[in-house]
C-alpha cells in the first residue's frame, strides 16, 4: 500500500477542523464531573477524517460520548474494542458519519478520538463526559488539572506499536495553536469553600448561597489553551471522615454494580501526636532521577537542590543511593551506602555534576535494577522518583511497582506540564506511598521534604475495613485493600451494598490499623439514605476503580490472557457505561441516507506544545494507540545536543543562601565554625568566633548560629528545612553541652533576630 503521510495542519497551510473547546467542572466535594465539547468543522472540499489524540487524567472515568452533526444528536456506546473498531470501519466505508473513542493500550491517561466522514462544509461537536477524584495536596488543596500538553511519550528501544506503524513527529508551537478554551467551574460541598486557586488568569469566585457552600468560578477569557489548566479547591475543616451513599440506577438489576447503592468512603487518619515526633532513624532510602533531555534547565537544576536537601535530612545510620536514569542509567554507589559524612559527600559531589544528558527515558531498567537489590535488614526501603513523566510503558512500569510492594515504598513526583498522572499516580498507588506533582513556578522542595516526612513517619500496617450494615444488607468491597495511610491524607474506599433492610436506617464502618506496634482504630457511622440527586458520579467512579484493579490482574498474568478476566471488564465497562483497555465508545450515525461522496482526507488535530504524531494511511482496526505516543530517537539528539551547549556555558549564579548554609551541614547534624559557615551567615570569620562563650565548643556554637539564622530569616521556608533542623537539635542534645542560653542570646545579638530558645527546640 502507498505509504502517504497524513499532514500536520497549523493555521498558516491549512485550516485545522477542530475550532474550540469548552469545558463545564462541577465539583461535589473530593468528586468532579467535566464535560468537554469539542467544536470542529470541515473547511475543506473533501470529506474529512480528523484524528484527535488528547490526555485526560489517569484516574478518570470516561462515561458519556455523544457528537451532534448538523442537527442530528448520535450517543455513543461502549464495545468491545475491536468489535468498535471493526463498526467504525464499516461505516467509513459505507459512506456513513462514525466517531470512536478509544483509551490507549500503554498508558491510561491517553484517548484518541476519531471523527470519520465530515462532509465538506459541514460542523460537528463532540460531548465527552468524565468523573474523577481530586487529588490532596500538601496544604490541603483539592487539586484539578486540565491538560493542555500531550508530551511525546517516550517508547523504550526495540519496541514498536503493537502493529510495527511507521511514525513521523513534529511539533506545534503554541502561538500557532487555532482553537480557544472556555471554562467553567461549580464547586459544592457541606462544608464552605475558602478560597479557589489557579495558575491561570480566572474571573473572581462567586459564592451561590449565604453558607458559601457554593460557588462558581471561570477562567477569564482569552485563554489560549497553550498550558495546563490547574485549579486548586479549599475547604473549611476539610479534615473530617465521611461517607457518601448513591442510590442505583432504577433501570438496572438489583444485585448488579449500577443497580444497587454504592458508598464512597474519605479517611483521614490522625495518628497520635507521640508516635508522629518519634522520626524514623532507620531505612535505605534510595533516589531515582530523570535525566533525559526534557529535564533540562531549570528542571534538572531544581531536581539538584532538592537532593542536596534530601541528601542533608536523611538520618545518621540510614543507608541511601542515588540512580539516574534516561536511555540508560547510572547509580552512585554500586550497591546502598550507608550514611555517614564520607558516602554524603562523595554523592553531593557527583550529584553537582549532574545534566539532563542520557536520552530517553527509560524508567523500566533502572527500578529492575534497584528491585534486584537484596534487602538490607531492619532497614525498610524507600524508592523517591523524579520524572517529568513521558513514558510510553506507563503499564508495564506500574505493574513492576505494584510486584514489589511488599518489600519497598514508592514516593512519586510528576516535574513540569507534561507528566503523566497515570504513571505518577499509579507508582505511589501500587508502591505504597505518596504522589505530589510540581508545576508552573511551584518550588520542588516543599512537596518533596513533606514525602520525605510521610517517609520518615511509622510504617501503618494490617489496614483492615470492617462494615456493621443492619440484617438483610451484605457489602462487597469495589476498592483494592488498602496499602498505605499517612497523617492526614485522604483514602477513599468504595462498595456495593446489597439487599434491604426494614428497620435500621445507619450504618458503621471501622478502619483498624497498626502504627509503630500500637493497634489504632477510626470509626464513622453514616446513614444509608442515599445522598439526593448525585447522579451515578459515585457509581461510575467505583466502576473504573474495579476496572483498573481487573485490568492490573489481567496484565500480571503477562500475556496469558484470561478469557474471564477480560470478559468481566467488558461485562463492568459495557455495564456502567465506562471506558476500559478492552472497551471503546461507537457512534455512527445510521440517519444520513445517502452516502458520503468522495476520497477521505486524513487529519491530525495539534494539541498545544504536543508532539503530533502522523501514521501511515491504513484500516483504522490496523492503526494501534501505541503510534500516537513513539518518539523519534532524534527528538532526544536535539534535546541532548541543546542541553550540552547549556551546560558548557561557565558562569555559576550565586546560590540562594539557604541552600549554602544547608549545604555546609555535616552529616552527623552540626555545622563547623569556619569561612564559609561565616560568608553563609553574611559576617567576616572574625564576627563569627568573637562572641563565642568560652566555655563553648565550637561546633556547639556554629550550629546553635545556623539554628538561629533558620528560624530568624527563612521561617517562609520552615518545610523545607524543618528535618535537617530536628537533626542538628539531636546533635545539639547529644553532646550535652553547657551555655546553650547564654549561646542563643549571644548568637540572636550577632545575627540582629530575637529567636526564642525553646522555638528552636533546645
Amino acid at each position: 500500500m502507498m505509504a502517504s503521510c497524513c499532514g500536520l495542519l497549523t493555521s498558516q497551510k491549512e485550516p485545522v477542523p477542530l475550532k474550540s473547546v469548552e469545558v463545564e467542572l462541577e465539583v461535589r466535594d473530593h468528586v468532579a464531573t467535566v464535560v468537554s465539547t469539542l467544536n470542529y468543522q470541515n473547511q475543506e472540499d473533501k470529506p474529512l477524517e480528523a484524528v484527535f489524540v488528547f490526555p485526560l487524567p489517569g484516574d478518570a472515568a470516561v462515561c458519556h460520548f455523544s457528537a451532534k452533526v448538523g442537527q442530528t444528536e448520535i450517543v455513543a456506546e461502549v464495545k468491545e474494542k475491536q468489535e468498535a473498531r471493526e463498526e467504525y470501519d464499516d461505516a467509513l466505508s459505507s459512506g456513513q458519519q462514525a466517531f470512536l473513542l478509544e483509551e490507549s493500550e500503554q498508558s491510561p491517561d491517553i484517548f484518541s478520538l476519531s471523527v470519520g466522514s465530515l462532509p465538506p462544509g459541514e460542523s460537528a461537536s463532540i460531548r465527552l463526559e468524565y468523573v474523577t477524584e481530586l487529588a490532596v495536596q500538601a496544604d490541603e488543596g483539592l487539586r484539578f488539572l486540565l491538560p493542555a500538553v500531550l508530551n511525546p511519550r517516550y517508547q523504550p528501544q526495540g519496541s514498536v506499536g503493537s502493529e510495527g506503524v511507521n511514525v513521523q513527529v513534529t511539533s506545534v508551537p503554541a502561538s500557532l495553536v487555532p482553537y480557544t478554551l472556555s471554562f467553567t467551574a461549580r464547586v459544592s460541598s457541606p462544608r464552605p469553600v475558602s478560597k479557589v486557586e489557579s495558575s491561570s488568569p480566572l474571573d473572581p469566585l462567586q459564592y451561590l448561597n449565604t453558607e458559601q457552600t457554593q460557588a462558581t468560578v471561570k477562567l477569564a477569557a482569552g485563554h489560549k489553551f497553550d498550558r495546563d489548566v490547574e485549579l486548586l479547591i479549599y475547604y473549611k475543616d476539610a479534615h473530617q471522615p465521611s461517607a457518601v451513599v448513591e442510590a442505583g440506577r432504577a433501570s438496572s438489576q438489583p444485585g448488579s454494580l449500577m443497580g444497587d447503592p454504592v458508598v464512597m468512603l474519605s479517611l483521614y487518619p490522625e495518628f497520635p501526636q507521640a508516635v508522629m515526633s518519634s522520626m524514623a532513624s532507620c531505612g535505605e532510602f534510595v533516589f531515582l532521577l530523570d535525566r533525559s533531555g526534557s529535564m533540562g534547565g531549570e528542571r534538572i537544576k531544581n531536581a539538584r537542590d532538592t537532593l542536596l536537601l534530601l541528601l542533608k535530612s536523611v538520618p545518621l545510620g540510614c543507608y541511601f543511593n542515588i540512580y539516574s536514569f534516561g536511555s540508560t542509567f547510572e547509580h552512585i554507589f554500586p550497591k546502598s551506602e550507608e550514611y555517614n559524612q564520607k558516602t554524603m559527600e562523595e554523592a553531593l559531589k557527583k550529584v553537582e555534576k549532574m545534566e539532563a544528558d542520557l536520552g530517553g527515558t527509560e524508567i523500566l531498567e533502572p527500578l529492575k535494577h534497584i528491585y534486584r537489590q537484596p534487602s538490607i535488614p531492619s532497614q525498610p526501603r524507600q524508592v523517591f522518583v523524579f520524572t517529568d513523566g513521558e513514558v510510553g510503558n506507563t503499564k508495564e512500569v506500574i505493574n513492576l511497582v505494584k510486584q514489589n510492594s511488599a518489600s519497598h515504598r514508592c514516593f512519586s513526583f510528576g516535574i513540569g506540564e507534561g507528566a503523566s498522572s497515570a504513571l505518577i499516580n499509579g507508582l505511589a498507588k501500587e508502591g505504597g506511598g505518596h504522589a505530589q506533582f510540581i508545576t508552573g513556578t511551584d518550588r520542588m522542595q516543599p512537596k518533596v521534604m513533606q514525602s520525605m516526612r510521610f517517609a520518615l513517619q511509622p510504617s501503618v500496617v494490617d489496614v483492615s475495613v470492617k462494615w456493621d450494615l443492619p440484617s438483610g444488607v451484605s457489602v462487597t468491597a469495589l476498592s483494592p485493600p488498602i496499602a498505605a495511610l499517612f497523617q492526614g491524607q485522604r483514602s477513599l474506599v468504595y462498595a456495593q451494598f446489597t439487599g434491604q433492610s426494614s428497620e435500621a436506617s445507619e450504618g458503621c464502618v471501622t478502619v483498624a490499623y497498626s502504627l509503630a506496634g500500637h493497634p489504632s482504630q477510626t470509626q464513622l457511622h453514616f446513614s444509608l439514605k442515599p445522598a439526593k440527586d448525585s447522579g451515578l458520579t459515585i457509581h461510575r467512579l467505583a466502576a473504573r476503580t474495579l476496572i483498573r484493579s481487573l485490568e492490573m490482574e489481567e496484565s500480571e498474568r503477562g500475556g496469558q490472557e484470561d478469557a474471564g478476566g477480560k470478559k468481566k471488564v467488558v461485562e463492568l465497562s459495557v455495564q456502567s457505561g465506562v471506558s476500559s483497555a478492552f472497551t471503546a465508545f461507537i457512534a455512527v450515525n445510521k440517519s444520513n441516507s445517502e452516502a458520503i461522496q468522495g476520497p477521505l482526507v486524513r487529519r491530525m488535530v495539534p494539541a498545544p506544545r504536543m508532539m503530533m504524531m502522523c501514521c501511515m494511511a491504513q484500516p483504522r482496526s490496523l492503526m494501534p494507540m501505541s503510534c500516537d505516543m513513539a518518539q523519534l530517537p532524534q527528538m532526544n539528539l536535539m534535546m541532548d545536543q541543546s542541553v550540552t551547549l547549556e551546560s558548557s556555558q561557565p558562569k555559576q549564579p550565586p546560590r540562594d543562601p539557604l541552600l549554602q548554609l544547608v549545604s555546609l551541614q555535616e552529616a552527623s547534624g552540626c555545622w563547623v565554625l569556619d569561612p564559609h559557615l561565616a560568608a553563609a551567615l553574611g559576617k567576616t570569620s572574625e564576627e563569627v568566633e568573637k562572641p563565642k562563650p568560652a566555655s563553648v565548643k565550637q561546633d556547639v556554637w556554629a550550629t546553635i548560629l545556623a539554628l538561629i539564622w533558620l528560624h530568624g530569616f527563612k521561617m517562609d521556608a520552615q518545610e523545607e528545612w524543618e528535618l535537617l533542623a530536628m537533626k542538628a537539635v539531636s546533635w545539639l542534645r547529644a553532646q550535652k553541652a553547657s551555655g546553650v542560653t547564654e549561646c542563643v542570646e549571644a548568637g540572636n545579638a550577632l545575627l540582629g533576630c530575637t529567636v526564642q530558645k525553646d522555638a528552636v527546640g533546645l
